[in-house]
């Protein structure tokens, strides 16, 4: 199963290979010396290339050699016309040796056979490395039954989904967490066996769509191997990916590059963390499958971009490495930190200006806090962030990253546990500060993702109340964000939290019944006070109907609508429509159980 970017179409498989190139960037040549007569076609071309590329060729032996190179060149041999003496040597002895065309010829030839041979070599390596992999690469069966938030009392109809996983150090499989989301039964098969195995959910990081799961039969773990995991490739490193994608039963893999590494966007739980784009296909079923670099897993398979051809991500190590520490730390997910800031980029030199900045700074300008951050304690709008943990922070918002290479200085943040400090300097008034800041996962006012748990609701007199979810947004249909009711879209995408465990609540529909007619055209407003108070979230709205002691009961809501009651009579009304609509609870099992606290204190 595989998650494709909104908006655009599928990747295709393409297979690209790169070895020569690798091998040239690695310089791997062979010496020069042991001559033969014949020569290849790929090494006249050679002889043909500029002075600049063969005087790349250099020995890895202790001798020294020279290459008498001329200007001009034909297609079935060299005319030298003016002779250049071109030093190829890797250590700088004084003896030297002149080779004529025939021997020029055969050493050019000596080092094509020596690359094909290491080229073979390492080819040979993936080979092993795959053979490894399919004692560890498992296909999941996952049946799943997602909540309809129309409906919050009910579910959808199951469907069944396939995915990949492999096996890592102590009895556990990895693999995404869209493959197992709202499942209800999961079910592994290894490589090569006709037995299904019944695998239970460990842990679940929607935010960075990975899982763990762990098997109890004995059987199963019978001739497995684990992966280790590796590091973060390089641009240009070649990647295998083992899957169980669409279109067979049997295992696959597919060969590709690395293209880009940077933050990219996870579909599943819509956040934005480090992310390998690889040229390989990456189709339905490859999720959750390792991509092997090597003997070790260089990413998971995760997504595609769809409307690209071969453009596949996998989920880095680092990313993969910070959810497992955080399971066998706690015991469960954990979350990735965040410092809760918007943040501008500081590229115009008048803006730099205005905030005082010299010529030598460089960092963001912060435009928003979130209020349950710890940022906010000590930050404040229009500070500059110069530095975050002694790391400079360019204009553009960016960090160092490896050979080059530059990625934004969020993951920096991202790869943090919860609750470690980080130093933050910041420009405030032309003036240089030093700030603490302790770092931790913040949640969002509307809720991105809402993955197995049942949403919540609560109904009186056939008003059904829920709190507002993207989840619910996305009721609207593939083109929710055109088709929700714009103010609520607004809110759930702009608004930040003002104090912990707040709710945006709206009134989902109305249940038609004598009680409440008239307000039917009411629906998908947000509720703002029960009896002229302000209410936090759905629970506190459920104990103000539930407690309420007067015997009229009002509702004020979006665009100062008003809904009014007569409460005994509303209380009789809603068992009558529960009944009629076969509804079995008046509200959801987390509602009941704190209605049950409360009676107990």
């Amino acid at each position: 199963m595989t998650m494709p970017v909104r908006g655009l179409a599928s990747a295709h498989f393409a297979h690209n290979s790169c070895r020569v190139g690798k091998s040239l960037h690695k310089h791997t040549f062979a010496p020069l010396g042991l001559l033969s007569s014949s020569i290849g076609e790929e090494a006249k071309r050679m002889l043909g290339s500029s002075v600049r590329t063969l005087r790349r060729l250099r020995c890895c032996n202790n001798s020294s050699s020279l290459l008498l190179l001329g200007r001009d060149c034909c297609r079935n041999g060299i005319t030298v016309s003016k002779r250049k003496v071109l030093p190829l040597c890797c250590k700088g002895e004084s003896s030297i040796s002149i080779f004529d065309i025939g021997e020029r010829q055969s050493s050019i030839q000596r080092w094509y056979v020596v690359r094909s041979k290491r080229s073979l070599h390492t080819e040979t390596d993936a080979y092993l490395a795959i053979e490894l992999a399919l004692d560890s690469v498992v296909k999941i069966f996952t049946v799943t039954s997602s909540p309809n938030y129309f409906l919050p009392w009910q579910n959808k109809s199951q469907r069944e989904t396939m995915g990949s996983g492999f096996v890592i150090p102590g009895k556990k499989i990895l693999t995404n967490a869209h493959v197992v989301a709202d499942h209800t039964f999961v079910l592994v098969r290894k490589h090569g066996s006709p037995t299904k195995y019944r695998a239970e959910v460990l842990a679940v990081g929607h935010e960075c769509d990975l899982a763990i799961l762990v098997v109890e039969s004995q059987e199963f773990w019978e001739g497995v191997n684990f992966l280790e995991l590796g590091d973060i490739p390089f641009l240009q490193e070649a990647v295998a990916v083992v899957g169980y994608p669409q279109g067979g039963d049997n295992i696959s893999v597919t060969k590709g590059v690395v293209s880009r590494v940077e933050p990219t966007q996870y579909v599943h739980g819509a956040t934005q963390l480090m992310a390998i784009q690889i040229d390989a296909a990456i189709n339905p079923g490859n999720s959750g499958g390792p991509a092997i670099m090597g003997n070790k897993v260089a990413g998971v398979a995760f997504q595609n971009l769809s409307g690209a051809e071969n453009i596949g991500y996998i989920i880095p190590v680092p990313v993969i490495k910070h959810f497992i520490a955080g399971v066998e730390e706690s015991g469960k997910y954990v979350g990735f930190c965040s410092m809760g800031l918007s943040c501008q980029p500081t590229e115009n030199v008048q803006l730099r200006n205005h905030f005082k900045m010299q010529p030598q700074m460089t960092g963001v300008l912060v435009s928003k806090i979130n209020p349950l951050s710890d940022a906010h304690r000590v930050l404040n709008k229009d500070d500059i962030i110069l530095e975050f943990d002694g790391v400079p922070i360019a204009n553009d918002g960016t960090v160092p990253f490896r050979n080059r290479e530059r990625i934004t200085f969020d993951h920096l943040v991202s790869m943090k546990k919860p609750n470690e400090t980080a130093l933050v300097k910041v420009l405030r008034n032309g003036e240089e500060h030093a700030f603490t800041i302790t770092l931790r996962p913040l949640q969002p006012l509307v809720p991105v993702h809402q993955f197995d748990k049942l949403p919540s609701y609560y109904i009186f007199a056939g008003l059904v109340f829920v709190p507002l979810t993207q989840p619910y947004l996305h009721e609207y249909g593939e083109d929710w964000y055109n088709t929700s009711p714009r103010r609520l879209c607004e809110r759930a995408l702009r608004e930040l939290p003002k104090q912990a465990g707040e709710q945006l609540v709206i009134l989902s529909q109305v249940l038609m019944d004598d009680i409440n007619a008239g307000y039917e055209r009411l629906a998908e407003l947000q509720v703002k006070k029960v009896n002229g108070i302000e209410i936090q979230n759905l629970k506190h709205l459920c104990q103000l109907v539930e407690n309420c002691s007067t015997e009229s009961l009002r509702f004020d809501l979006d665009d100062d609508r008003v809904v009014a009651l007569k409460f005994e009579s509303a209380r009789i009304a809603t068992s009558r429509i529960l009944e009629r609509h076969r509804i079995p609870s008046r509200m959801s099992s987390d509602l009941v159980s704190e209605q049950n606290n409360l009676e107990i204190d």
